[in-house]
Formats: C-alpha cells, sequence, structure tokens
C-alpha cells in the first residue's frame, strides 16, 4: 500500500532530530486571504519560523496525498489553484479521489499530530455558531481538538461566533484554554471579549511545561493557546462592533442561514471595513507564528 501521507526531508529531519517545529494550515492562504496577497503571506508565515531556528510545516493535500511539509511548488498551488477545502472527515475521500485540497484547523491539526509536530499556529479556531441550538452548527475543531495532541495557538474565536458557547464546548470536551499573556479570552480582531480565562501563563516555556505534564497525565487532548492580537495592532473596538452589527443585519435581510451565515458575515465585514479586517487579519496571523514557534523551540529543549 501506498504511504498514507508525506512528510518533507526538511520536516522529518527536524523531527528526527528533535527540533522545533510549527504546523501551518493551508486553508487560510486558499480561502481566506486574497490573491496574491496569500502567496505572500504563506512565505512570510514560512520565513518568520526560519529566522527563528523553526522548520515550517505547512499542510496541504495534492493529488490525493496529505502533505505535511510543503515545497516551494505545494505553497505556489494551495496560493493560486483551486483547492477543495478540507475537514478531517473529508481526507479519505479526498485521498481516495486523488483531490487537491486545503486543510483547516481540524484537518491540519489531524495531520499535524501524525507526523509527530506538537505545535500548530493558526489565525481563529473554528467555534460554535451563532444560532447553533437550531441548525447544530459546530466546528469539527473543537471535536478533533478534544482526540488530538497538538497545542494550537491562535487568536480565540472570530467574533461572528458564539463564544460563549464555543468556550463551554471546550470545556466539555476537556481541552485546556490557556491564554497567553492575558486572562481574558481574545475575540480575534479585538483583544478581548467578555470572557474571562480560568488559567493564563506568560511564556513559552510554560505551555511547553504543560504539554510534557499533559503528556504524563495519559491526555489525549489538544490545547489552546489563546494569544491577544498586540495592541497596537487590534481592530478599534467601536467600529468593529458598528461593523459587526451591520454584517449581521445584512445577513438577516438576506436571509441567511446555517452555514452559510459565517462566510456571508466574514465577506461583509471584509468589505464594509474598507480591508482593515484584513489586515488585522494578517497581524495577528504572524503574531501566532512568531509565540508558536516560541513554543516549539520551547518544547524542542524539553527533549534535547
Amino acid at each position: 500500500m501506498s504511504t498514507p501521507f508525506v512528510v518533507s526531508a526538511e520536516v522529518a529531519e527536524a523531527l528526527a532530530s528533535h527540533r522545533p517545529v510549527v504546523a501551518l494550515e493551508s486553508t487560510i492562504i486558499s480561502h481566506g486571504l486574497p490573491r496574491p496577497r496569500n502567496h505572500e503571506a504563506a512565505l512570510e508565515f514560512e520565513q518568520i519560523l526560519r529566522d527563528k531556528g523553526v522548520t515550517p510545516a505547512t499542510i496541504a493535500v495534492l493529488d490525493g496525498v496529505p502533505q505535511i511539509g510543503l515545497d516551494a511548488e505545494g505553497v505556489r498551488r494551495i496560493a493560486e489553484d483551486d483547492l477543495a477545502k478540507a475537514s478531517v472527515r473529508d481526507l479519505p475521500i479526498i485521498a481516495a479521489t486523488k483531490t487537491s485540497a486545503a486543510t483547516t484547523v481540524a484537518a491540519t491539526s489531524h495531520l499535524a499530530a501524525l507526523a509527530g509536530v506538537r505545535v500548530f499556529a493558526t489565525g481563529g479556531l473554528g467555534g460554535v455558531h451563532r444560532g447553533a441550538s437550531e441548525s447544530f452548527d459546530e466546528s469539527a475543531d473543537l471535536s478533533t481538538l478534544a482526540v488530538t495532541p497538538i497545542t494550537v495557538v491562535s487568536a480565540g474565536v472570530k467574533s461572528v461566533l458564539d463564544i460563549a458557547a464555543t468556550l463551554e464546548r471546550l470545556e466539555t470536551l476537556s481541552v485546556p484554554v490557556i491564554g497567553y499573556g492575558t486572562k481574558v479570552f481574545p475575540s480575534f480582531w479585538l483583544r478581548e471579549s467578555a470572557f474571562t480565562l480560568d488559567w493564563s501563563v506568560d511564556t513559552a516555556a510554560e505551555v511547553a511545561a504543560v504539554m510534557k505534564a499533559q503528556d504524563g497525565l495519559g491526555h489525549g487532548q489538544g490545547i489552546v493557546v489563546a494569544n491577544p492580537v498586540p495592541a497596537d495592532q487590534a481592530w478599534e473596538r467601536e467600529e468593529h462592533d458598528r461593523i459587526l452589527i451591520d454584517a449581521l443585519r445584512l445577513a438577516d435581510e438576506a436571509g441567511v442561514t446555517g452555514k452559510a451565515v459565517t462566510p456571508f458575515l466574514l465577506l461583509k465585514i471584509v468589505e464594509l471595513s474598507g480591508g482593515r479586517s484584513l489586515e488585522v487579519n494578517l497581524d495577528l496571523a504572524r503574531n501566532n507564528v512568531r509565540v508558536a514557534g516560541d513554543i516549539a523551540t520551547a518544547w524542542a529543549a524539553l527533549h534535547a
């Protein structure tokens, strides 16, 4: 039988040598950013890690084969080709049909963990959607983290989601949520939501220590590191709130329901903000990559 996934030589060597590695998702590149900014961002995220002495492992499925670590051509393909969007449930179908797809947070976490990568940087974590009590719309990111040993650095979840319900689900699934330099859960474009956290740390070494303790206690869950966007790069709350209200109104007027709500809202928010939300998105993603690099370095130091 053929190998179900491929680890690049660079990533495999780093893992074998216990050097730091950080997983990067491809959906933010293929579906979350406009062209050609997305290709520039993909290369920049990888370079941020290389500058820290960390090996980037951008993950995608190309021609049916999950790839943990992409070469230059692979990065170009996720930025320029029209790819499907694959969550964990889609991976066997994508593989069997030899399709190419960008991986979501859930699929990236799953594949990274299979390869032995323990730290993952993304923009925002998926969560429980508004109106989920009727639509049952909840991101597979949450259920995947309940069974996947990976530490995900994110700027919380987008404010278009139901943050209270998301945090409740993470608690029910026994997924630890740790504030990084904060005791308040961030809401993506904003540094703070209305929800405080039980636990916070100030250093990457502390996160690595939690990871080690979690392994020792036999837990199989992932860890969410909630890392707020830097204060000087955050969106102004007044403008954010006004645009969010307008976007919600437009969704209601258009009769958008169920799974279509969140993509509709995100598109409208970019339009209504004149691209401001997109710039904050890039800034917080860069910040998450930096923090993930520090955590991966601290984790590798524990196994040197």
